[in-house]
């Protein structure tokens, strides 16, 4: 077996050479943990976790170190110092760095393994938290203590439900079950509920375990796949319960040796899918049997009587057991050297029998016995054994019972002889020791009772006087102290009482019961007549002491003498505060177990023991400031010497001068009730207490006064500054108003210069504008002169090409006439020789003759008519001209109505644009139905005369064929010449009218831009 102490190291190797773990114990590595103080002493392990991949583990110590050790790197870590006891460990399974942390003043820390820093503080808890389980998805985690059970967030690490209880129901355990979403809770009144994690609704509750075997469950244990629920407690009886069927199936009654179960464990295996066959019980003799719970045997066990186990986790996997022995060490277990005889293979069918040789003939005696199944280990002599048992028996009988209840049947000689022999108790049994020898009633009723009144008054203030650094121990002092006061009225105006009880308070922190027990007990059996004189000093028992070290040391007290130093200075601080400002929390654990286990005289005589111990450096004392330094500061004095001259003193001081005779024997506290303490003068304690109230009132009269005054004269401070600074800021705002007159002076001064210049640039700008605005005025008037002589000359030319054109037009016409003169005339000769030849065929020419007379009298009088519309037109023309010349110079005279004129103006030429067309058109169509009618006459010409042949009918002599042939020729060259007429007039009417409009939009552009430009001259 190997063995590494960490001592000081924060990191290194677990083992130097590869463990080879024996099959009888099977440890691979042994851990310790001391330190290299003066005196060195072993730190002891309190809790271990593995991690889920189960080659790495946590573990944490009494003062707070917690290491993690990497069984397959073959490292450990320091990966932090919480400076206090952890009581539980957990691994985060999400992020696998992270692990929880409960520790001793009830909360819960979460810290990175990797880089050592705090990830999150849970708080919450009102008592120690004993458990953490984690969520198999790593998400929830639900931390229990005796009073609650938490569910928190990992994610947020908040908070999501507090389970709360009855305090007459104790919780026992609350844990997620393997690989489920169901929380199973365990109460002390072996009630066990199953719950739903997400909505935390009941799924179901077990029944009550049969009368028959009835086992107030403490411990539990559920395999890997959730169906087994393992239960124990006080008892050797182990209840197996069906979870799927809700109902006990089987009770496994353990060996004789085994009185109290202390921890289960299943056994998990690669192969056995969760179904975990093999059971680990740790017993109260510290040891951990593995059984069957199928077959019910025993197939290996860890652990022994010598070196006993205290608690034991087993890694997921199954492979490794880390158990916390009794002595502190940390033991590293193989399941796999430990199961290497079961899990041997059988033997073979076929067996070959051979001689032995002579030197294994006598081997017998190492054979091993197979019994019940179980595999056992070589026997030791019986003789060693027997002697361990019986040395065991006695340790584990007082720790069960420290455990579970107080015994009465402790032998006080015996524990005399004891702490004579060995100078102290143990560590581990004091705390029962103490309780036993006290004799502690343990009423929580009448205690609770007590602690319900709440702080007392004369408590109220504690921290001002007592500045505590931790709020814990602070809180469960102001509670002993306010419970005493109200036990009895005197320990409310004591004011030594906290430096009485500090020490045992720091001592019982977390039972408060018996805590207070205590301190009553000792106030009543040791503090004997300390207050007949109250408020003075005990001058009765301190007179005692004096007496004694008359007898035993005159010379020391004519010392004390010499100097005026009296009992008070070198006997009452010693006594006010237990010895506990002199002496190291050893030295005085190790000086009351001396005291609770001897008369009440051993206190006075211990005063008096550590002054005649301490004669040498108080001789050599001349000043009162050196005496109370040495009484009130720790020396350089060995405890057990003083211990011994105690003894000393008890056996040799005289009967008449020995406080025994002066001093009651020791007397217990009463069960149920507390009894009645008032050996104390009432009617001072009562005056005080009046006294004290009238002052209180006063007091608070007074405080109420100081307040009002106070706040008064913070009112008149507060308006004083404030006034103070509103004159600051009006002097502030005259100095900024005379600046700002000033800078707004010399502005106004800058701002006449400036307008100066500008008023004179501005003339020099005015006048070049005159200037410009006249330039451009000639210049402008010049263009339009320019422009209109220009239009003049258009216009002219555009008559005289119209007249031209009209004079042309007349010419062609005449000679048209003239033509159609000539045509007439030579008809008129062929009518005439007609005439002579047929007078019936010249009268019918001359009807004819005198219509187409008619007809050429009809268009002359149309071209008249006509010249007469284009004479009009011509003068709308002119009208025009001249109204748009008005326009033109009304826009240049009124700039206002320049627009809405030509508005008006435009609307009535189109107007008369629009009389123009109606009528043209009426001419063209007048045209068009003379041509009609023309060309209608040409191709009927008898359906067009009918009157004149109907005249004429009776003289009816021309011959119709000379009719018809000179109406046809005339009726062609009358269709020629009208045609061309048309057309040359639509020629020249269009080409009048498009000049006339393009007239008239330069007219108008030439006015918009005349009116335009005074305006920008204007601006």
């Amino acid at each position: 077996m190997q063995s590494t102490d960490l001592g000081n190291k924060e990191s290194g190797k677990l083992w130097h050479r590869k463990p080879s773990p024996a099959a009888r114990d099977g440890i691979i590595v042994n851990i310790i943990h001391s330190s290299s103080d003066y005196l060195p002493k072993v730190l002891r392990f309190l809790n271990v976790a593995f991690d889920s991949s189960g080659d790495c583990l946590i573990a944490g110590d009494h003062q707070g170190n917690i290491y993690v050790f990497d069984l397959y790197g073959n490292r450990f870590n320091l990966v932090q110092r919480t400076a206090q006891a952890c009581t539980a460990l957990a691994f985060n399974l999400r992020r696998k760095s992270e692990f929880l942390v409960a520790l001793a003043d009830y909360s819960i820390k979460c810290f990175d393994s990797v880089t050592k820093e705090l990830v999150s503080w849970m708080r919450g808890h009102e008592s120690s938290v004993f458990s953490i389980s984690v969520h198999a998805s790593g998400r929830y985690a639900i931390t229990t203590s005796s009073d609650t059970a938490q569910l928190w967030d990992l994610d947020t690490f908040q908070r999501k439900r507090k389970l709360n209880i009855l305090q007459s129901v104790g919780i026992q355990k609350v844990f997620f079950l393997p690989l489920s979403n169901t929380i199973l809770s365990c109460f002390k009144d072996n009630s066990i509920f199953a719950w739903e994690c997400d909505t935390l609704s009941c799924k179901y509750q077990l029944p009550a375990p049969p009368e028959s075997s009835s086992v107030l469950y403490k411990v539990f244990a559920v395999t890997r796949d959730g169906r087994i629920l393992a239960a124990g407690g006080k008892s050797n009886h182990l209840h197996l319960w069906c979870l799927e069927a809700k109902q006990l199936f089987r009770i496994i009654q353990m060996p004789t040796k085994v009185r109290a179960i202390r921890h289960l464990e299943f056994l998990p295996d690669s192969f056995d899918a969760g179904s975990n066959q093999v059971l680990g019980v740790l017993s109260q003799d510290g040891i951990m049997r593995f059984v069957n719970i199928q077959t019910c045997k025993l197939l290996f066990e860890i652990g022994s009587l010598d070196e006993g186990i205290s608690s034991s986790v087993i890694s997921p996997h199954g492979r490794y057991i880390a158990s916390i022995m009794e002595n502190g060490s940390l033991n590293i277990y193989s399941v796999q050297a430990l199961t290497q005889e079961i899990n041997k293979p059988p033997p073979p069918l076929v067996k070959v029998i051979e001689d032995l040789p002579k030197s294994k003939l006598n081997s017998g005696g190492l054979k091993m016995k197979v019994t019940s199944g179980r595999v056992q280990r070589p026997a030791k002599s019986r003789e060693n054994k027997i002697q361990a048992r019986i040395l065991k028996q006695d340790l584990t009988g007082n720790f069960e019972n420290k455990e579970n209840e107080v015994s009465d049947g402790l032998n006080k000689k015996r524990l005399q002889i004891l702490l004579k022999g060995y100078g102290e108790y143990p560590t581990k049994y004091r705390m029962f020791i103490w309780r036993s020898l006290l004799q502690l009633p343990e009423n929580h009723t009448a205690f609770s009772s007590l602690v319900d009144k709440g702080v007392h008054v004369a408590f109220l203030n504690l921290q001002k006087k007592y500045p505590i650094k931790s709020r814990k121990l602070l809180r469960v002092l102001q509670r002993t102290l306010s419970a005493l006061a109200h036990w009895s009225a005197i320990f409310s105006d004591t004011p030594y009482l906290p430096l009485l009880a500090f020490p045992f308070v720091k001592l019982f922190q977390n039972n408060q019961l018996i805590c207070f027990e205590v301190v009553a007990t000792l106030i009543i059996n040791w503090c004997q007549h300390w207050f007949e004189y109250f408020p003075n000093p005990p001058i009765n028992i301190l007179s005692m002491i004096e007496n004694v070290l008359a007898f035993h040391d005159k010379e020391l007290l004519q010392h004390f003498i010499d100097h005026d130093i009296t009992s008070q200075l070198y006997a009452w601080p010693l006594l006010e505060t237990v010895f506990s400002e002199v002496l190291t929390r050893e030295e005085w654990l190790k000086l009351f177990d001396n005291v609770f286990s001897n008369h009440p005289s051993f206190l006075l005589m211990t005063v008096v023991a550590y002054n005649t111990c301490s004669r040498a450096p108080l001789l050599n004392c001349s000043l009162r400031d050196d005496f109370e330094y040495f009484f009130h500061h720790r020396n350089n004095l060995d405890i057990s010497v003083v211990i011994r001259e105690v003894y000393h003193l008890m056996d040799t001081t005289p009967t008449d001068i020995h406080p025994n005779g002066k001093l009651d024997a020791f007397v217990a506290l009463t069960k149920g009730q507390y009894p009645v303490f008032n050996q104390y003068p009432k009617f001072i304690v009562d005056y005080q207490t009046q006294e004290r109230e009238r002052i209180r009132n006063d007091e608070l009269d007074f405080l109420r006064e100081r307040q009002m005054v106070e706040d008064m004269q913070a009112e008149v401070d507060q308006q004083r500054v404030e006034d103070e600074a509103w004159y600051q800021k009006q002097e502030l705002l005259r100095k900024a108003e005379e600046t700002r007159r000033e800078m707004l002076l010399q502005e106004e001064e800058k701002m006449v210069q400036q307008r100066q210049r500008l008023a004179s640039v501005k003339r020099e700008l005015r006048a070049k504008e005159m200037h410009l605005q006249d330039a451009t005025r000639r210049r402008f008037l010049k263009l339009q002169q320019d422009q209109r002589e220009m239009e003049l000359r258009r216009l002219n030319d555009e008559i005289e090409r119209k007249v031209h054109m009209r004079d042309q037009e007349i010419a062609t016409t005449a000679k048209d006439l003239e033509m159609r003169h000539l045509e007439l005339e030579s008809q008129k000769r062929l009518y005439e020789k007609l005439i002579e030849e047929n007078l019936a065929e010249a009268e019918q020419a001359c009807l004819n003759a005198d219509w187409r007379i008619q007809a050429l009298h009809k268009q002359r009088c149309d071209d008249l008519q006509r010249n007469a519309c284009y004479q009009e037109v011509a003068k709308l023309l002119r009208e025009n001209r001249r109204k748009e010349t008005e326009v033109l110079n009304a826009m240049v005279g009124e700039g206002a109505k320049k627009w809405e004129e030509a508005q008006e103006k435009d609307f009535h030429l189109k107007s008369e644009k629009k009389a123009s067309a109606l009528s043209d058109a009426s001419r063209k169509w007048f045209l068009e139905k003379e041509l009609d009618d023309a060309l209608e006459h040409a191709e009927h010409p008898y359906n067009t005369v009918p009157r004149c042949q109907s005249g004429q009918a009776a003289s009816g002599y021309v011959p119709r064929t000379s009719q018809l042939k000179d109406s046809s020729e005339v009726d062609s060259s009358t269709h020629i010449s009208l045609n061309q007429r048309r057309v040359q007039w639509d020629t020249m009417e269009q080409d009048l009218m498009e000049r006339v409009r393009n007239l008239r939009q330069r007219l108008t552009a030439q006015a918009r831009n005349r009116c335009r430009t005074p305006h920008l001259l204007a601006t």
